[in-house]
């Protein structure tokens, strides 16, 4: 398994040269109408679906400042978990003459039209860590979320190789979700081919709001049914998944898995109360999309490896490494690296 990729650090120059040292298969034209000029301070619209998830803040905010340090100029709409509303605010970016959309899209499908839009009136498109579908964007950049499926399903079979499994996924209007559940079966349908694990359930919920969810799991929760493992689309679903087996005394005697890493969920690994969560670290993803959206604002070329189907084209890709993080390697993932304080994580219990 990879290395935990370390936070970001340094000048944000030497980031951007590294950027433009990478050796690569194709290059991205970034061409505009109408390129940046030299005095103009690049102006990049971010749309983000909502700040709900803890992590999103945290985006916001390494973006936002690595941005503002390159000389760029950020404008920042949160649409509230709202399709419309994005696109309405999408559109509301567009006529401030934004040079660079940078979005989070709310619904893969119904923000492709917008995006399509910006693109006709020449401006270049970065979609951030969730893929706008059939929309052709100049660029995604995320972390290997086939590899946030897989690596928290090899963590559970390596020591749960037999029994009962749930999986809940994410919304299916985020193609993210998508990957992670391919990640999932990557590693688990052999197990489940032979016979030796039995999938309960496969709960794929309309978003990423953990109501829904209780009430399908809780359905699943009986009076001596046991429940080996149940993999989560992230952090926030494991919690809802914890919350229904602490009510039914089954805490701990099932492996809980998510993503994000969430302060919460290291909290709940360290009482043992979840299994594992998957650290992307977001300082490195959100410093490169700063970089890569800064560099697209002025007409410049950047290298890419790989293309990745979003449902009619193949678009540019940027994939970064995702972490697994159990009890035994909190101190060398997410503490180590700053996202979080041991004293937060280890604060409910002795250490």
């Amino acid at each position: 398994m990879p290395e935990a990729m370390r936070k970001a650090s340094g000048p944000i120059f030497f980031l951007i040269a590294m950027i433009l040292a990478t050796t690569a298969l194709g290059l991205l034209s970034c061409s505009k109408s109408e390129k940046t000029s030299e005095t103009k301070s690049p102006l990049i619209g971010f749309s983000l679906d909502s700040l709900v998830v803890e992590r999103w803040r945290r985006d916001v905010d390494s973006f936002t400042k690595a941005a503002h340090d390159l000389g760029a100029e950020v404008v920042l709409r949160v649409a509230n978990q709202n399709a419309e509303t994005q696109i309405a605010q999408v559109r509301e970016l567009l006529s401030q003459g934004i040079d660079v959309l940078v979005i989070i899209p709310n619904d893969a499908e119904r923000l492709s039209e917008v995006c399509r839009e910006a693109k006709r009136k020449g401006v270049q498109v970065l979609s951030y860590d969730r893929l706008v579908h059939r929309a052709n964007v100049d660029l995604y950049i995320s972390f290997d979320n086939e590899k946030v499926g897989s690596l928290q399903a090899q963590a559970v079979v390596e020591v749960v190789p037999q029994g009962n499994y749930v999986i809940i996924n994410g919304a299916t209007t985020d193609n993210n979700a998508f990957m992670i559940n391919k990640g999932f079966h990557s590693v688990l349908d052999p197990f489940i081919e032979s016979g030796k694990i039995q999938l309960m359930e496969e709960i794929w919920p309309s978003d990423w709001m953990s109501d829904e969810v209780r009430t399908q799991f809780e359905a699943l929760v009986k009076p001596g049914q046991k429940i080996d493992a149940v993999l989560c689309g992230n952090d926030m679903l494991a919690e809802t998944v914890i919350s229904v087996l602490s009510e039914n005394r089954m805490v701990g005697k099932t492996k809980v898995t998510g993503q994000d890493a969430e302060l919460s969920a290291c909290q709940r690994i360290a009482e043992g109360s979840q299994f594992a969560t998957v650290y992307k670290p977001i300082d490195s993803l959100a410093l490169k999309a700063a970089g890569f959206a800064v560099m697209m604002a002025k007409g410049e070329k950047i290298g890419y490896e790989n293309k990745i189907e979003d449902g009619t084209y193949k678009v540019p890709y940027i994939a970064l490494e995702p972490v697994l993080v159990t009890a035994k390697t909190l101190e060398s993932t997410v503490i180590e690296d700053g996202f979080h304080s041991r004293d937060d994580v280890y604060r409910n219990v002795k250490h």
